[in-house]
């Protein structure tokens, strides 16, 4: 690069560095929200520019977090405000709804906790053991059948060998 290029890109830098300036100032004393993005375009140079330039990238950061002065208003207007409040209103309404329902269900699950530890209660599943306990009935009553017919064959095993034992010895 020849001097009077290096020359003439300090003088366009030094005069881009005046807008940003001027711009934060204008910012200040307007009351407007300050922004990276809005400062650049109100200073007509491109964000990269403020990143590039790291002591005018912390003035506008400083500038964006510093209070509202005197004579400079603040950018929430009565409207804001009460859209934020019914916004947390709402919001409010909403999360009392969901502890109401966690509550709810925390003392169902406690209370039926409760009361199946208290052994008060019947199972949960009576129906199952009902069901259960008519099948071993019906079993029961099958096996009990089953032992009366042996039973009963073995007291006609029982006589005809007895007989057979009388027929025996009474030929010999």
């Amino acid at each position: 690069m020849t001097a009077p290029m290096i020359e003439g890109k300090r003088a366009d830098s030094a005069r881009r560095r005046e807008r940003v300036l001027k711009a934060i100032d204008a910012a200040l004393r307007s009351g407007e929200d300050i922004t990276v993005s809005g400062l650049a375009r109100a200073a007509r140079v491109d964000r990269t520019f403020l990143y590039r330039h790291r002591d005018l990238l912390e003035r506008v950061h400083t500038a964006a977090a510093s209070p509202p002065s005197e004579g400079r208003q603040a950018a929430v207007t009565r409207a804001s405000l009460q859209a934020d409040l019914a916004n947390a209103l709402e919001r409010n309404t909403r999360l009392a709804q969901r502890v109401r329902q966690l509550e709810r269900r925390l003392s169902e699950s406690l209370g039926d906790s409760a009361w199946a530890d208290s052994g008060l209660g019947a199972p949960t599943d009576v129906d199952q053991l009902q069901r259960r306990i008519a099948l071993f009935e019906q079993e029961l009553a099958e096996v009990r059948g089953q032992l009366d017919e042996r039973t009963e064959e073995l007291a006609a095993a029982r006589g005809a060998n007895r007989e057979l034992t009388r027929t025996l010895n009474q030929r010999n």
